[in-house]
């Protein structure tokens, strides 16, 4: 009498076989997931660069008074990966200054984000309007220093 083969498990290469699948579809999840989370810290950190560099140049705007030069400062303690550096150059049009706000990484000094816009500041008529407003920027410069 012939007793029929038992055959219904699986065999140590079949075991191996699915493992090694397995394994390579983990590695390539986990790859997938790091490169989604690095993407969206990056653009995390474009869109937080975006909206500070704007609020600057809305307070140039704010300001009534364009000082040409370059100034540089912190974005404060609730944004300390961040630091920003401006520049305000006047064009060849009296009165029309280039500005351009670069938002850099504080660790690296890498820039992450910068805007290059154009503002109109009327030219002052006489010596003595000029250094008027000259105060008044200074006196806000430094209440905006304080208020950091």
């Amino acid at each position: 009498m012939k007793h029929a083969a038992n055959n219904s498990g699986f065999s140590l290469i079949e075991v191996m076989c699915a493992i090694l699948i397995l394994g390579v579809g983990l590695v390539g999840f986990t790859q997938a997931i790091t490169t989604a989370l690095g993407s969206s810290k990056d653009s995390e950190m474009q869109t937080t660069a975006a909206l500070f560099a704007a609020g600057r140049i809305e307070s140039l705007r704010a300001d009534d008074y364009l000082v040409d030069g370059s100034t540089d400062g912190d974005c404060g303690n609730e944004l300390p990966l961040y630091q920003w550096r401006q520049s305000i150059e006047s064009t060849d049009i009296k009165g029309l200054h280039h500005v351009t706000v670069t938002i850099e990484n504080s660790r690296t000094g890498k820039s992450i984000y910068e805007l290059e816009t154009l503002l109109f500041d009327p030219p002052l008529t006489s010596e003595a309007d000029e250094s008027a407003a000259k105060n008044d920027h200074d006196k806000s410069k430094k209440k905006n220093r304080r208020q950091q």
